[in-house]
C-alpha cells in the first residue's frame, strides 16, 4: 500500500519520528523545502568524496542533493528514501542537470530488500532520527547492504557545542550502535558541522563518523 492508496506510511511501520511528529516523512517535502533541503550537497560529504569508491547507495537521500553531487563525480549512485515527493523531486533536479541517478522507494529498516550491496553507502541525517530502540535495526539494515571491507559514512546532529539540532547524538551512541561483534569496524568519528534550513551559514554542530564493513 501507498501513500496515494489511503495508507500514509505506505504499509510500513512508522518511525520514531513519524511517531512523535504524527506525520509520514512526505509530509516534510509537501509545503516547500523540508528542513534539512539546502539545496546543495553536505560540506563533508564533498570532503570525504575522494575516498569514495562505488557503487554508492544515499540512506534517506531525501531531494537527493548528496546523491546527485557523487553522482556527478561519475559514481554509480542509488537513492532511497520513503518519501515519493522527496524522490519525484530528486528525479527531476537530476534531468534538469543532466546527471545520471537512480532513485528508488525503500525503507531504510529493510535494505535487504534491495537485493544489491554497496561499496559505499551514506546517512546524512537518518541516524539521528531513529531512538536508542531502532538504533540496532537500522545498523543491522545498513550492514545487509554493504559489501565486506565497505564503507559506511554517517553524518548526524552531536550532543556537543551551542544550537544542536533537534535529535543531538553522542560519540558513545555512534560507537555502540556500530558495534565490531556485529561486524563494523568505527575508523573515526570527528566533530563537523551539518547543513539546514535553520542553524544560518555554519550548520549545527555534527558528528561524521566513518565506518568500514567487516
Amino acid at each position: 500500500m501507498s501513500e496515494r492508496s489511503g495508507d500514509p506510511f505506505g504499509g510500513r511501520q512508522p518511525t520514531s519520528h513519524e511517531r512523535m511528529t504524527g506525520l509520514p516523512w512526505d509530509a516534510s517535502y509537501q509545503d516547500g523545502p523540508a528542513p534539512w533541503d539546502v539545496e546543495g550537497p553536505q560540506p563533508a560529504i564533498v570532503r570525504a568524496a575522494a575516498d569514495f569508491t562505488g557503487p554508492v547507495l544515499d540512506v534517506g537521500c531525501g531531494s537527493g542533493e548528496n546523491a546527485l553531487y557523487v553522482a556527478s563525480l561519475g559514481f554509480s549512485v542509488l537513492g532511497v528514501d520513503v518519501a515519493e515527493t522527496a524522490l519525484a523531486i530528486a528525479r527531476d533536479r537530476a534531468a534538469e542537470r543532466g546527471i545520471e541517478a537512480e532513485f528508488l522507494v525503500a525503507d531504510a529498516f529493510r535494505l535487504d530488500r534491495l537485493g544489491r550491496k554497496f561499496e559505499t553507502v551514506l546517512d546524512c541525517g537518518m541516524f539521528h532520527t531513529c531512538d536508542a530502540a531502532e538504533r540496532p535495526r537500522y545498523a543491522a539494515s545498513l550492514g545487509s547492504a554493504i559489501e565486506p571491507g565497505g564503507t559506511l559514512y554517517v553524518l548526524c546532529f552531536s550532543d556537543i557545542g551551542p544550537d544542536v539540532g533537534p535529535h543531538p547524538v553522542s560519540r558513545d551512541d555512534l560507537g555502540s550502535a556500530f558495534e565490531s561483534s556485529a561486524g563494523w569496524n568505527v575508523v573515526a568519528i570527528e566533530q563537523d558541522r551539518v547543513l539546514t534550513r535553520f542553524h544560518g551559514d555554519d550548520g549545527a554542530p555534527a558528528w561524521f563518523a566513518t565506518i568500514k564493513r567487516s
